[in-house]
């Protein structure tokens, strides 16, 4: 059997990013990065909808001729409790439904979570502020200095306390702190959305460096988000 090749990182980054960090599985949506391991080590599995071959769960759903298992659209990020139980009971779980858990997971999540659109901005500023103030906090004690740049030693305990803070705090909020935002963009400003987009490639920058372990773009928090609905 050929060895498998890695799973591109930018299709990781993309899984985990559209998980929110959450197993995808609707009546589960467990944490990812779970308070048992320091929430800093993430125990997700990138579950295929069709296999690689000719056998194994859904293999009667793959298409003829060329086919890459490995792209995004035929990866579900799944705990492994979960996981285990979709490729055991493949007729339990066929083609579509893992489709539509993934299409619908968002909302999913932010129905659990309780996340939903505000009548006005000053409900969704109450929703946003302590999830970001929090993260800044913890931005300003643990960051490195320049953190923004990422240039320090990654062996010395400060770095340690950093990356640990980063998966197990920031990044969970940045997650919930976009869903609130996507929910309620109705009352952004045009600045704010424009702040929002520049947001969403800082966490996209932070999720590639210590989730997915790609190292390259920095992109710094722009502070126009630290006022958003104000």
């Amino acid at each position: 059997m050929a060895e498998r090749k890695a799973i591109a990182a930018a299709t990781r980054l993309r899984l985990f990013s559209d998980s929110a960090g959450h197993c995808q599985k609707p009546d589960c949506l467990d944490t990812l990065f779970p308070v048992e391991l320091g929430g800093d080590k993430h125990i997700a599995e990138m579950a295929h909808v069709i296999p690689h071959g000719e056998a194994g769960p859904r293999h009667e759903d793959r298409p003829a001729g060329e086919f890459d298992a490995d792209t995004f659209e035929n990866l579900v990020l799944l705990c492994p409790t979960c996981h285990t139980k979709i490729d055991k009971d493949p007729e339990s779980f066929p083609r579509h439904i893992l489709l539509e858990w993934k299409q619908n997971h968002l909302a999913n999540l932010a129905a659990k979570q309780g996340i939903r659109s505000y009548e006005d901005r000053a409900q969704a500023r109450a929703a946003i502020a302590g999830i970001m103030a929090e993260s800044k906090a913890i931005w300003d004690k643990f960051a490195p200095e320049h953190g923004s740049d990422f240039e320090y030693d990654p062996e010395s305990e400060s770095a340690s306390a950093w990356t640990q803070r980063i998966r197990s705090v920031i990044l969970p909020n940045h997650y919930r702190a976009q869903a609130i935002i996507k929910a309620n963009l109705g009352l952004a400003t045009d600045e704010e959305r424009r702040a929002f987009a520049e947001y969403q490639e800082h966490v996209r920058a932070l999720s590639e460096r210590h989730v997915c372990g790609v190292a390259g773009r920095a992109i710094r928090f722009p502070r126009a988000m630290e006022g958003i609905f104000s």
